[in-house]
C-alpha cells in the first residue's frame, strides 16, 4: 500500500486537520506495516496554475524552455505522487467556508487532460482509478455538508472526476461551538474508518 499524506494547514501545531491525517496514516500503517508513505505539506507552497503553466504543462512543447521545464517538472511531480498512491489522506481544513488556496491549487496541478481525466463521448472519464481517499474536515464554525461548506462537495466532486470514486470523510466541525463535541465526532468516524 503506497499512501499519500496531503496537509496544508497553516495552523502548524494546533491545526485539528493535521492531526486528524495523522491518526488516520498511523491506523494505515499500524493495519499495513508494509505501507510506504509520501507526505506533501502544500502550505510550503503550491504554484497556481498562470499562463507559464498552460504552455508548458498543457500544451507541450516538445522543445521547452528552461524555465518551462521546472514549471513541467514540478508538475509532474505532484501528478507522480497521486499515480502511485493507493490511498490519499488529504487535510481539508475550512478557511472562510471552503477549502484553501494551496489545496486548490494542488487539485489544479493534478487535474490534467489526457493523463488523469478525458473527455468521451459518453462524458468525462476519470483515469485515476483504484484509488481510495479519506478527507480529515475541520472547521470552527462551518458545519460539515451544510449550505455553508463549500469544500467537501468540491473535493469529493473533484476526485471523482479524476476517477478517485472511493471518498470518506472524517469530520471534526463546530470546533468553536463545542470542540470536545466536534473532536469526538471525528474520532467516532475514524474508529470506523477500515484499514
Amino acid at each position: 500500500m503506497n499512501i499519500l499524506h496531503i496537509d496544508s494547514a497553516i495552523t502548524g501545531d494546533a491545526s485539528v486537520s493535521r492531526k486528524l491525517t495523522a491518526d488516520i496514516v498511523a491506523k494505515l500503517t499500524a493495519a499495513n506495516p508494509d505501507a510506504t508513505v509520501t507526505h506533501r505539506d502544500l502550505n510550503a507552497g503550491v504554484p497556481a496554475i498562470d499562463t507559464d503553466w498552460f504552455q508548458a504543462v498543457r500544451l507541450a512543447p516538445a522543445n521547452p524552455t528552461p524555465a518551462q521545464q521546472q514549471v513541467i517538472d514540478r508538475a509532474n511531480v505532484y501528478l507522480k505522487e497521486v499515480q502511485e498512491a493507493d490511498v490519499l489522506v488529504i487535510g481539508l481544513p475550512i478557511y472562510n467556508f471552503t477549502l484553501n488556496a494551496p489545496l486548490k491549487s494542488w487539485l489544479d496541478q493534478i487535474a490534467r487532460a489526457g493523463i488523469t481525466f478525458r473527455y468521451t463521448e459518453a462524458g468525462p472519464e476519470g483515469l485515476l482509478k483504484d484509488k481510495r481517499a479519506i478527507i480529515a474536515y475541520s472547521a470552527a464554525g462551518t458545519p460539515f455538508g451544510s449550505d455553508m461548506d463549500h469544500a467537501s462537495g468540491y473535493v469529493s466532486f473533484m476526485l471523482g472526476f479524476l476517477g478517485i470514486t472511493d471518498v470518506e470523510f472524517v469530520a471534526a466541525d463546530r470546533l468553536a461551538m463545542d470542540r470536545e463535541a466536534g473532536l469526538a465526532r471525528a474520532q467516532e468516524a475514524l474508529d470506523k474508518l477500515a484499514a
